[in-house]
């Protein structure tokens, strides 16, 4: 069914094709037509390109098809393009893929066509192909995909996951797509720290999986990991995916928000957290803030230190771990709950990050405060009242803390004569309270009872209520404050049991007497000399508890005792019979005494009897009864008594104030309830504030106490009962009593802990008389026993130490009990030199770790084991306590010796710029086992200067620290600075001393340690060289003059002024047009003269940087240096000087290019200076050249500009100084003075002699001033010379003005001054050096003009001192620096008319890159000579030179054309074309094209017209229109190259020859004198180069044979006879001879031997040339008949006269060798071999600097002699 599908698609696609042209492109029929259009998601998401307009998908895909079945697709191409486009396409190649048959497609712009692509897959693999479209532009291509399913995960490739914290974690996503066909099962295989979350799942196609990376990492870096995962079916696929994160170490700092404690001493705790006193119950919260100062989030754990000592813990935090932001803070609260008056607290937290890495202590500390209640006065005195009456007095109490304090009199206002409006209630902060006190007696008698004021969280007080009632027939004596006090001392001394009675009588007696306080004392005599004892206040919590009754303990023993004291009547339910109580009531006295019942009207308890007298040490029972009144009630109350002697019912019976004793008071406590036995009692409402947990703490076998308080809050009575004997380890009281509603009633709890293991308590509390209401309070109790622990088990280590240094290290003691407690360090006496502690005592807080800082200072090389011992004591002496508790510190450590010395012990810091900085680091090593504390010092040395100036210098040289510490075998870096002020070589002792404390003379002990060296410099600059377009000045010696280079190369030189580091860089400070100058340096910059309109005058001046340092230089302008203002702010009247500098500035006239810039070490650089010939008149400008850190020198610009027809003569200076003169000289050297005409016009120069002529008249008419050229002409551009000679008469100066007059132009005076000198004191070489110094010129030229082919290796030359009768030679390269061009150059030797100079050769050719040597040979003159010669020479280029011939060739010969040429101007002559008008002139082809044929052949020439210039009168000379230009172009004569010119300086200075030996006489051998051949004067040969070269062949002419005598013809014969013969009989030579044929030539050097050389050395000074001694065919026939007469005559005969001819040979030969012609000769060939040298070296046919090579000869064994009748002279 498919396959008819596709035909009938096919065909209406084509159809689609064929009539997509007329279609609109919304047409539904192009939408509707073919096969289904739907297209799917992921279709639609494909990605498209555009070529040239039209749109097309990227790729088409055929996925899921199966064998067998035909899937189709749809391109679709859209014309995105505003034009119409024409396409075709081809067909894929394979037969997988097929659509409609191709052709042409036409889309308007943003219609679109649809092609359907079918697939139809024969097998099962991938299929690829693509379908091609063809425009006009080119082609482009669509891809046919067709692929299997398959499994395809797509996972990203890499994964950043989030900075983390070590010990910590972070995670980040990624997700995990099936971008495959089938379903894929993943896996995960990663490593640690990464996990992956899911490890493992399965994705359906298209499905997509969000998969989690978890990094925990351990350790901080940079951690990266593959992670593997494995997808697929049976053959399992990976993919991997790279993991990169970074962990990083967190960083937390604790910062506590309050101020801190003054007495904190934080030791080795970071921080410390102080809540202050803080009141007693209550709960206050301070925070820290931990800051993270890392990148990382870093989780944190706060945790409590753990102490088994401390069991109850009064500082809380809820946070126990949190996370801590990266930059961030975490706000940590703590809160603090005291429980313990007066109790400090000290506890640590420790915040532990990075998994236990990294850890913080806390330390928090605190104290308990709690009221502070006092009363005004410790008694109330009422006086005495009747009996039925009331006093009322005051009693003030007061709470000076800010603590609420509950207070409470002990005493029940009801059933007592004393009554308080307020006996209980809450006293708040800084309050005082007034308080009613009522006295009502019930019978006459004194009344005075102790009353106590109970207060929560503090002891109790104690106030005396007394009072005396009398009554109608008793009048006891009125009781005083004086009184009580004379009792309590009484008391003491134990006499208050007597009666005052018996105690008056025993004062009558004498057997007592009293004080001077007034109380009464036992005589000396029975006291046995003891002092009598006296009343002190007891503790009032004692006083409290040991009252007998409560404790078996009393503080005094009772006078009147009671029993019970306490007592629960139970159930009393009326109206049945009254119980009763028996009382006992005792006398302990020695007198009778009256007891009296308080009544209590209306009370349910009742006292029978009422009074009752008690004989002496007797008692008496008295019966109290319970009547209640009321059922299912509570009852409670206090009975109240009064004991007193009965002799005190009368003040009569008192003799003495001092025996008088007060009544003592009797309390009972009753309770007892109506409650029926079934009925519940009455519930009570009560607040109970206990101690938390424990006592307070006290030492082992000491009573501590508490408080407690029960508030009763509701509107019932609440009774209470304590049963101590369910815990007889407590003391309570009160153990009965009752609340009043609304009150509260406070107890004290006592207990006596022995020891220090932890008691637990239980105290019941029965409430409202009912056993279920009974309330268990739970307590614990523990004593305090000193105990210390010390760090490290009582070891302190130090390290080893050098002797006599000391070491610190902090030890921390804690204190391991809940009381604060006192330490004390002791040394012994022996170790406290050695060893020392401070703080040597001071108080540790309960809990507290406190550190002590220990100092080890060994004295000697050993080893140490100190003891130290700590003695602790509680705070609060205790007499109980031990006095000798102490623990042993052992401390160890060691005492050597060390050195330092440096890892480097030179160091060379280099080149330091002047006024800069430098620094560097020095290692010091310490080998040694022990810290070393060192002192450095530095010793500055500058070199072989004068001490004031050493001393003068400043220590340039700054240690970053002297002092500092190695640790044992490490290193230390000590930077130093060093900042030069002076351009010196510094050098710099580096000392050290080992710092000791008891080291009296560090300098006696420095040693050595390194040295440093360095150099100041300041930024050197220097003008190298310089050259200038114009052609007057391009001598750079003259350029040199006018620019004073030579200065400003001095001045660079020098050292900078301080006025010159004004400002050390280039800055703009000025305001003024004209800025101020801080330099006292000024060089003038003379730009010489020039016409006006001419070319700029540029100076190329070159910059090298000779330093060692980088150098920034600038030149600035005075506009440079001016700091920009607004308009408003300039001044608007400038100067004439402002207003000339200001048009120079404006109009450019001075330029600077580059105007700054910086020169590294050795670096040039090319600076070009213009001056503008634009206004006639003189140009300056001063610009400042400024050097950072350096130099600051005033460049003074000027320039002249002249008019055109303007004769003038630039003078450079208005000073000539002629060169030193030795007196005495016969022949005084010519000196020259240069003029340069600095206009367009030629210049006539005339010197006025007068001046000249008056110095000679002064001087004896000695010509001391002679000028040789008096006048002279100078042409435009060019230099004019003015010979001198300046001959001293005496040794002084001599100065002259002479008038220089320019004919047409101004005149100008010059001062002419020349010094003459004694030889025999200044030596002539000064005064030569001095000469040839004078020009510092560098020798080889730098600096190239824009556009320049050749330079000259050289652009000066220096001869030196010669003598005057030799020639001296010098080599200079002509370099052709062009790559492609070659040059044509010529020497102007002809210009040189003063001296005879020779240059070798005159002209050539250079190749492009050739250098051509040229031999510069300077002639002898035969007079003495100051030589200053600039030597031209002309270079073209060879092609434009060509091409200027050719032109002129052409041009000569159509000139000689034009000469035999005619034009016909002739009408009508056979024309038939009418011409124009004869002024009418045409063109050479268009009047030949008008003529007819005949006449064309006539015309084909005319006559040019002649040639000449019509420059216009308003235009300047030299310029020519351009329409004339072109017109007359071709008649115009070729104007010729124009040459460059390379100047080349020659100077030299002759001698005599008398004077160069008496000045120079070491240096006369080094020079050939050339003498004359004949007797002719020698100035006449030496008329110019010509004649010499005609005298060189003369010379050589008789340098011939001819000229050869007989013997020395015989000479020759003999010696060539000899050799040759012994060459033939010589077998050796023989077979070399052989060799030599078959052998290529070698180089002839390599058969030289040693011997030879020698010989030819020993020739060489004979200078006799081998063509001397040859002999010629005429000599031979004159010695015919001496050859016969030798033949005749005998051997002894032979033998004479051939010793005679021998020394008539050496005769000859010694007179040859003597003429001139032989030294001139062997002079010649020498030079001429050296320059052939030198030419082939230069070309690299000859290494120079090449090793010779060593030839080994053979042995000598086989050399033969073959004539030995040869004399030895002959060998």
């Amino acid at each position: 069914m498919m396959e008819r599908a596709v035909p009938q698609g096919a065909g209406q696609a084509l159809a689609m094709l064929s009539q997509v042209h007329d279609e609109p492109e919304n047409s539904d029929s192009f939408w509707k037509s073919g096969y289904d259009r739907k297209v799917s998601a992921r279709e639609a998401k494909k990605k498209k390109v555009i070529f040239w307009g039209i749109e097309v998908p990227e790729t088409l895909s055929w996925r899921g098809w199966e064998l067998g079945k035909e899937m189709i697709k749809h391109l679709t191409l859209k014309n995105v393009h505003g034009k119409a486009q024409k396409l075709s396409y081809r067909a894929p190649s394979t037969p997988f893929f097929f659509t409609v048959f191709p052709q042409l497609i036409t889309l308007n712009p943003g219609m679109s066509v649809t092609l359907p692509i079918v697939f139809r897959p024969s097998e099962k693999r991938d299929y690829e192909d693509n379908i091609i479209f063809v425009k006009a532009e080119g082609e482009f291509s669509v891809t046919l995909h067709a692929t299997l399913p398959r499994f395809r995960l797509s996972i990203p490739a890499a994964v950043q996951l989030p900075v983390c914290a070590i010990h910590s974690a972070t995670e980040a996503t990624f997700p995990v797509c099936n971008i495959g066909d089938l379903v894929s099962i993943f896996a995960w295989e990663t490593s640690s720290p990464f996990s992956m979350d899911p490890m493992c799942g399965t994705l359906n196609p298209g499905a997509e999986c969000m998969v989690k990376v978890v990094f925990k990492p351990e350790v901080a870096g940079v951690h990266y990991a593959a992670a593997t995962c494995w997808f697929g079916g049976e053959v399992k696929q990976k993919r991997t995916i790279k993991l990169k994160a970074l962990a990083k170490y967190p960083c937390l700092c604790v910062s506590v928000t309050g101020k801190k404690s003054e007495g904190v001493q934080p030791g080795k705790f970071q921080d410390a957290l102080c809540f202050g006193s803080v009141a007693v119950g209550t709960t206050v919260e301070k925070s820290v803030e931990i800051f993270n100062m890392s990148v990382v989030d870093a989780p944190c754990r706060i945790e409590r230190a753990k102490d088994p000592l401390l069991h109850d813990y009064v500082f809380s935090c809820d946070v126990s771990h949190d996370v801590v932001p990266a930059k961030g803070k975490l706000v940590l609260s703590i809160r603090f709950q005291p429980q313990v008056v007066g109790e400090h607290s000290t506890d640590y937290f420790t915040i532990t990050s990075a998994a236990g890495h990294l850890e913080t202590v806390l330390k928090v500390v605190g104290s308990c405060k709690g009221p502070s209640v006092s009363l005004h006065q410790q008694s109330v005195d009422f006086n005495w009242i009747n009996l039925g009456e009331s006093l009322m007095r005051t009693l003030q109490i007061s709470n000076t803390s800010d603590v609420p304090a509950y207070y409470q009199f002990d005493i029940d206002c009801k059933g007592s004569v004393f009554s308080l409006d307020r006996p209980c209630g809450v006293l708040e902060g800084a309050t005082t309270l007034t308080l009613k006190v009522i006295f009502r007696p019930a019978h006459p008698m004194n009344y005075h009872r102790r009353v106590v004021c109970l207060v929560h969280h503090q002891e109790p007080l104690y106030v005396d209520f007394f009072g005396t009632c009398h009554s109608d027939t008793a009048k006891p004596t009125t009781l005083q404050k004086r009184h009580l006090s004379w009792y309590r001392t009484n008391m003491v001394r134990g006499l208050t049991f007597y009666p005052p009675n018996i105690l008056s009588e025993m004062l009558k007696n004498g057997k007592l007497q009293m004080d001077e306080k007034g109380a009464l004392m036992l005589p000396p005599e029975i006291s046995e000399d003891q002092p009598p004892k006296e009343y002190l206040e007891p503790n009032s919590m004692a006083e409290y508890f040991y009252d007998g009754v409560s404790s078996d303990l009393a503080l005094f023993p009772a006078h009147v005792s009671v029993s019970p004291r306490e007592y629960d009547f139970g159930c009393c339910m009326p109206p049945h019979k009254a119980e009763s109580l028996s009382l006992c009531v005792t006398n302990h006295t020695k007198g009778n005494i009256i007891v009296a019942w308080t009544p209590s009207h209306g009370s349910a308890f009742q006292v029978d009897p009422e009074i009752c007298d008690i004989p002496p040490l007797e008692s008496s029972t008295f019966y109290v009864f319970c009547r209640p009144t009321q059922v299912n009630s509570l009852y409670a109350a206090e009975l109240e008594g009064f004991a007193v002697y009965k002799v005190m019912r009368h003040y009569t019976n008192i003799e003495n104030d001092a025996t008088i004793c007060p009544s003592w008071c009797l309390t009972v406590r009753l309770r007892a309830h109506t409650y029926e036995a079934k009925r519940e009692h009455i519930i009570p409402q009560y607040i109970l504030d206990v101690p938390k947990q424990t006592f307070p703490p006290v030492v082992c076998d000491t009573d501590t106490y508490c408080s407690m308080l029960l508030s009763n809050p509701s509107t019932s009575l609440i009774t209470f009962s304590v049963n101590q004997t369910a815990c007889p380890s407590v003391l309570v009281k009160p153990s009965l009593g009752y609340v009043i509603p609304g009150g509260h009633q406070i107890f004290f709890l006592s207990t006596h802990p022995v020891n220090t293991v932890l008691q637990q308590h239980v105290l019941p509390l029965e409430l409202n008389s009912y056993p279920a209401y009974t309330k268990e309070i739970v307590l614990q109790s523990c004593g305090q026993s000193l105990l210390l622990l010390l760090e490290g088990d009582g070891i302190l280590y130090f390290k080893p130490l050098h002797i006599g240094t000391s070491s610190t290290r902090m030890y921390s003691i804690k204190n391991c009990t809940r009381l604060p407690m006192v330490f004390t360090w002791k040394i012994h006496r022996s170790d406290s030199k050695i060893l020392s502690v401070s703080p040597t005592e001071g108080i540790l807080q309960p809990y507290e770790t406190m550190s002590q800082a220990w100092t080890f200072t060994p004295d000697k090389e050993t080893k140490y084991m100190l003891q130290a011992m700590v003695f602790v004591r509680w705070k609060s002496p205790d007499p109980l306590s031990p006095k000798d508790v102490h623990y042993v510190l052992w401390v160890i450590g060691e005492g050597t010796l060390g050195t330092i010395r440096a890892q480097k012990e030179h160091l060379d810091l280099g080149n330091v710029l002047v006024g800069d900085q430098k620094s560097c680091s020095i290692v010091l090593l310490n080998d040694e086992i022990c810290t070393l504390n060192y002192i450095l010092s530095v010793e500055q040395i500058t070199g072989p200067q004068d001490p004031e100036d050493i001393c003068s210098h400043p220590l340039a040289l700054e240690l970053e620290h002297s002092r500092g510490t190695i640790p044992a075998r490490s290193k230390a870096l000590v930077r130093i600075k060093v900042r030069p002020t002076h351009r010196l070589h510094y050098t710099w002792l580096i000392k050290y001393a080992i710092c000791t404390p008891r080291a009296a003379d560090l300098a006696s002990t420095k040693e050595f340690l390194c040295s440093i060296v360095a150099i100041g410099v300041y930024p050197t600059l220097r003008i190298t060289d310089a050259c200038t377009t114009r052609t007057a000045s391009s001598n750079r010696m003259h350029i040199w003059k006018l620019f004073s280079l030579d200065t400003l190369n001095e001045f660079l030189e020098r050292d900078p002024t301080p006025g010159e580091l004004t400002y050390k860089v280039p800055t703009r400070h000025s305001t003024c047009l004209i800025p101020p100058v801080y330099t006292p340096l000024l060089v003038d910059f003379d730009f010489g003269s020039a016409p006006v309109g001419s070319e700029p005058t540029t100076v190329m001046l070159l910059l090298e940087n000779k330093g060692v340092v980088p150098v920034d230089w600038a030149f600035l302008f005075p506009s440079d240096q001016k700091i920009d203002m607004e308009h408003w702010a300039e001044d608007a009247d400038f100067t004439p000087q402002e207003l000339h500098q200001m048009r120079i500035q404006d109009n450019q006239l001075f330029s600077v290019s580059p105007k700054s810039g910086t020169l590294l070490p050795g670096q040039e650089k090319s600076v070009q200076l213009s001056h503008r010939h634009y206004f006639i008149g003189t140009d300056r400008l001063p610009v400042l050249l400024k050097i950072s850190y350096g130099h600051e020198i005033l460049l003074s610009f000027s320039g002249v500009t002249v008019e055109r027809d303007q004769r003038y003569v630039h003078f450079a200076s208005t000073k000539h100084v002629f060169a030193p003169i030795a007196l005495g000289r016969s022949q005084p050297p010519t000196q020259i003075y240069k003029l340069y005409n600095g206009g367009s016009m030629p210049v006539t120069f005339e010197v006025q002699l007068d001046n000249i002529v008056k110095i000679r008249e002064k001087n004896f008419q000695h010509p001391v001033f002679v000028c040789l050229t008096p006048r002279g002409e100078i042409p435009p551009g060019e230099a004019g010379h003015i010979k001198w000679i300046f001959s001293p008469l005496e040794a002084k100066t001599y100065t002259v003005d002479v008038l220089i007059d320019i004919l047409e132009g101004d005149s100008t005076q010059i001062t002419f001054q020349g010094a003459g000198y004694n030889p025999n004191i200044v030596e002539e070489a000064a005064t030569s050096r001095h000469f040839f110094s004078s020009a510092v010129i560098p020798g080889s030229a730098k600096l190239t003009l824009p556009g320049q082919a050749a330079t000259l290796s050289h652009h000066r030359i220096c001869f030196g001192n010669i003598p005057d009768c030799t020639k001296a030679g010098r080599l200079v390269f002509l370099n052709n620096i062009s790559k492609s061009k070659a040059v044509v150059f010529t020497w102007q030797v002809n210009s040189c008319k003063e001296m005879v100079l020779e240059v070798a050769p005159e002209s050539g050719v250079a190749q492009p890159g050739e250098s051509i040597p040229c031999f510069i040979t300077l002639q002898h003159t035969r007079t003495p000579y100051f030589c200053r010669i600039n030597l031209v020479c002309e270079v073209y280029i060879q092609e434009s030179l060509v091409q200027y011939e050719r032109d002129l060739h052409e041009w000569e010969k159509e000139k000689e054309r034009q000469a035999v040429e005619f034009t016909i101007t002739e009408k009508n002559l056979g024309t038939k074309r009418k011409l124009t008008s004869p002024s009418v002139r045409l063109s050479d082809s268009a009047e030949t094209a008008n003529l007819p044929e005949s006449s064309a052949v006539i015309r084909k020439y005319k006559t040019l017209p002649p040639i000449k210039s019509h420059p216009t009168p308003s235009q300047p000379p030299g310029h020519i229109e351009r329409g004339l230009l072109d017109k007359d172009a071709s008649q115009v004569k070729p104007e010729p190259p124009t040459p460059l010119f390379l100047y080349l300086d020659v100077s030299a200075r002759s001698y005599a020859i008398e004077d160069f030996l008496s000045n120079f006489a070491l240096d006369f051998p080094r020079y050939f004198l050339s003498r004359p051949f004949s007797t002719q004067p020698s100035e006449s040969k030496l008329v110019d180069g010509n004649r010499h070269r005609s005298r060189t062949d003369m010379e050589h002419k008789q340098l011939s044979l001819a000229a050869a005598s007989k013997h020395e013809l015989e000479v020759v014969t003999d010696i060539l006879t000899g050799v040759i013969r012994s060459l033939l009989e010589d077998g050796r030579f023989q077979k070399s001879v052989r060799k030599i044929q078959d052998e290529p030539i070698p180089y002839f050097s390599q058969f030289q031997s040693a011997k030879s050389a020698e010989l030819q050395d020993s020739r060489q000074g004979s200078m006799i040339p081998s063509r001397v001694s040859s002999l010629t065919d005429l000599d031979l026939e004159k010695d015919g008949e001496k050859k016969k007469i030798s033949q005749k005559t005998s051997p002894s005969d032979l033998l004479e006269s051939c010793e005679t001819f021998h020394h008539k040979q050496l005769r000859e030969k010694e007179i040859i060798s003597r003429q001139p012609a032989v030294g001139n000769l062997v002079e010649l060939v020498l030079e001429n071999t050296l320059q052939n040298i030198l030419i082939e070296a230069s070309r690299g046919e000859v290494v120079l600097t090449a090793q010779p090579r060593v030839i080994a000869l053979p042995p000598n064994a086989s050399r033969r002699i073959t004539n030995p009748a040869t004399p030895p002279s002959r060998a």
